[in-house]
């Protein structure tokens, strides 16, 4: 089929009524072997459906194998493309793995009727998680395609070795056949009993090679389509009317205005109504012609006075970890201190806004979202409109950056409405100030640190509290005999703390927690007069964050110094999806405006196997530029329900002018398994700066962003 190879057409002729099931799956791909391999938990009983199958497969991730009967090897993952670069990653495993060549791989992503199950793509899961789930079934399958060839050469599997997708006799090379040869005309399903072990990292042809992205050309001249690209006959633009705050409950509503826009079409569900049109700016302006009036309860929280509220609140504690005695901790103690840590809401702000295509064919919608959990959209679409898995299809083409924040899918679900209510194709695109209105905003928090330390530097008490930003980064990870880490949470049937929806925000919570603890552990370096490189030495015993440390000092050209050396460096280590990572940054800071300029940044990062170290470097380049917004300069404003903060001219990103010096070091640590790579940089870029700050003028800051204002104020304090 024509459009197949490609992840982001529009594949209508796809579509049958019944829903794919296995025979018409392989008839869909015509000729060529495909290859289904034993789930891990098998598939059940009889009359189980395609997409219950899948959903039993969360943990297995074996994926669907197509060999073309011109040698390209489509492979097929649930997984999406949001400019991480796992397109890129997994074809480098997968051609290893199969022992294919590079650019015979094509990957067709986030297409639940035509992919492997997936929870969704988020928290750095795609290469240490599915890539090795997905390097066993491939395994297999080089397995059974060697078998295949041992039966048409007449050669024991033994004396068959496979190079660029063919399989040849090692004592007569001339006698060979391809993966092409042994798949022609064939359709088969074949499983292996025992699976084969994976490929020796020491054979890898393309793994841990830097690879430039295979989509760059693609999105640098525009050719890339996202969702918002795409274009279907009768197509139609959708506006829906939003409530002017999340304590809104619609009372009345007057559309007749919308007549005075020819060719709008409204469309209503109770309260939910939209308003149709075949050009989008017409949609635009016909969507302001409605009147309503809404019912405003707002709860009495906003921007200043939400971390009281936090701290204040009847909680639930949780002590998610704890060791030895806080008393003896303090009686050890020559030196106590107590910290206070404020961390704001931030939104996602990623370039492309949540946008979604709807299509209803008889029983059948298929809906095309800028999603990260397709799968999941596909439950929610189905719960929402009444309709079998089945029926509902979900493609994610490129997404333009998502972070975490599009693992929420409200738009997907509201197109598909939209597409069953009007009868024909919907495009919904989110304006900035809906996506700032409806973002999952990382959660704001407060992180109270009480500590202490001998004469010696040592620490011997650790007391740590969350109070509603989520634990992810609290872990201890120096040595410390007598700690306590409390989480304050939500109470069952307690009022709301957060007024709107939180979510994950890349690295979910880590930035915050590893921006207090590492602030506390220069504030007790300093105190002890200690270097505070040599203070985190002293007190660890975890040998890759040594590592790390002392790699990322060599990196950046380190020399010791107590603290405040007026300098302008601040350091941070930390852990997150796996992977060990330490920074360094240099600061300038203007003493009489608080502008703070950074001018490097180094990173060091133990992640185990490094499948694409350019790709790993770009991740680091990125979560660099991104956690400097959340340190210098974001923030979401509201009161209530209302959100003040609705677009880029009240919403401040890092700009080009911003972007530092950036290098990085990857321990070279081939023999272990791979870790996250997209995540894990950012935890620490609010804490160097911080520290660097503090290095640079003695003004230690507590709360992020660390705007100007907060600098000055902070200056005065000093």
């Amino acid at each position: 089929m024509k459009n197949k190879e490609t992840k982001t057409a529009v594949r209508q002729e796809e579509s049958t009524k019944n829903g794919l099931k296995r025979r018409n799956f392989v008839k869909l791909l015509g000729g060529g072997i495909f290859l289904f391999f034993r789930p891990w938990k098998g598939f059940g009983g009889s009359g189980v459906s395609l997409s219950q199958q899948r959903r039993r497969l969360t943990t297995d991730y074996n994926a669907f194998l197509h060999i073309t009967p011109t040698g390209i090897i489509n492979c097929y993952t649930g997984k999406i493309e949001m400019g991480q670069g796992v397109i890129t990653a997994l074809v480098q495993m997968m051609a290893d793995e199969l022992n294919v060549q590079f650019e015979k791989v094509k990957i067709i992503m986030g297409d639940t009727e035509l992919c492997p199950y997936d929870e969704g793509t988020w928290g750095s899961l795609t290469v240490r998680e599915f890539g090795p789930a997905m390097r066993i079934a491939l395994a297999e399958a080089r397995a059974v395609l060697v078998e295949m060839a041992s039966s048409q050469l007449g050669v024991p599997v033994s004396q068959l070795e496979v190079k660029d997708g063919i399989v040849y006799d090692i004592r007569n090379p001339s006698k060979k056949v391809s993966y092409a040869q042994l798949a022609k005309g064939k359709k088969l399903e074949k499983y292996l009993d025992v699976k084969p072990p994976v490929e020796d990292y020491t054979k890898f042809t393309y793994v841990t090679k830097p690879f430039k992205r295979t989509d760059s050309v693609l999105k640098v001249t525009g050719q890339a389509k996202y969702t918002a690209d795409l274009k279907l006959p009768g197509m139609v633009f959708a506006r829906i009317l939003r409530p002017p705050s999340h304590s809104a409950k619609l009372i009345s509503v007057d559309v007749s205005g919308v007549e005075q826009v020819p060719g709008t079409q409204v469309v209503r569900d109770g309260d939910f109504i939209a308003v149709l049109h075949s050009n989008k700016e017409k949609a635009d302006e016909a969507i302001v012609k409605i009147k309503a009036d809404y019912s405003i309860n707002e709860p009495n929280v906003n921007d200043s006075n939400l971390y009281d509220r936090m701290v204040g609140a009847d909680s639930t504690v949780d002590i998610i970890n704890s060791g030895g005695d806080l008393t003896e901790g303090s009686r050890l103690s020559s030196r106590l201190f107590e910290s206070e840590f404020l961390d704001p809401y931030d939104a996602h702000a990623s370039i492309e806004t949540h946008t979604a295509l709807g299509h209803m064919e008889g029983d059948r919608i298929t809906v095309w979202a800028s999603a990260q959990s397709p799968f999941g959209l596909q439950d929610d679409i189905a719960a929402e409109l009444g309709m079998p898995l089945e029926k509902v299809r979900v493609i994610s083409p490129f997404v333009g950056g998502g972070f975490g924040g599009k693992i929420a899918h409200q738009q997907g679900v509201e197109v598909a409405r939209l597409a069953k209510l009007a009868g024909k194709p919907v495009m919904l695109i989110w304006t900035r100030e809906e996506e700032f209105f409806y973002d999952t905003f990382h959660p704001a928090g407060v992180y109270r640190v009480r500590s202490g330390m001998d004469k010696e530097g040592r620490i011997r008490m650790w007391d740590y509290g969350v109070y509603y930003g989520g634990t992810r980064g609290s872990d201890k990870i120096y040595d410390i005999p007598h700690f306590r880490i409390t989480n304050y949470e939500q109470k069952r049937g307690a009022p709301a703390i957060h007024p709107f929806l939180t979510g994950a925000w890349r690295a979910p919570n880590a930035n915050s927690n590893t921006f207090a603890r590492e602030s506390q552990i220069d504030i007790m370096a300093a105190a002890a007069g200690i270097d505070p490189l040599e203070f985190r030495i002293k007190n660890l015993k975890d040998e890759k964050m040594i590592d790390c440390l002392k790699a990322v000092a060599d990196k950046f050209g380190y020399t010791p110094a107590k603290l405040p050396s007026g300098r302008g460096i601040g350091m941070a280590c930390g852990t997150d999806a796996g992977t060990w990572v330490a920074l360094m940054a240099e600061v300038r800071v203007d003493k009489d405006t608080g502008h703070v300029q950074v001018i490097r940044v180094s990173c060091a990062q133990d992640m185990g196997l490094c499948v694409n170290p350019q790709g790993a470097l770009l991740q680091i380049e990125g979560c660099v530029i991104m956690g400097m917004g959340y340190a210098l300069s974001e923030e979401v404003k509201f009161n209530g329900g209302v959100i003040h903060t609705t677009g880029f001219d009240n919403f401040n990103i890092p700009r080009f002018s911003w972007v530092p010096k950036i290098d990085a070091v990857i321990l070279d640590r081939k023999d272990k398994p791979p870790q996250g790579g997209g995540e894990p940089a950012i935890i620490a870029i609010g804490a160097i700066i911080a520290n660097a700050i503090f290095d640079a003028t003695g003004a230690r800051m507590y709360r992020m962003p660390m705007t100007p204002e907060r600098v000055l104020e902070a200056l005065k304090k000093a």
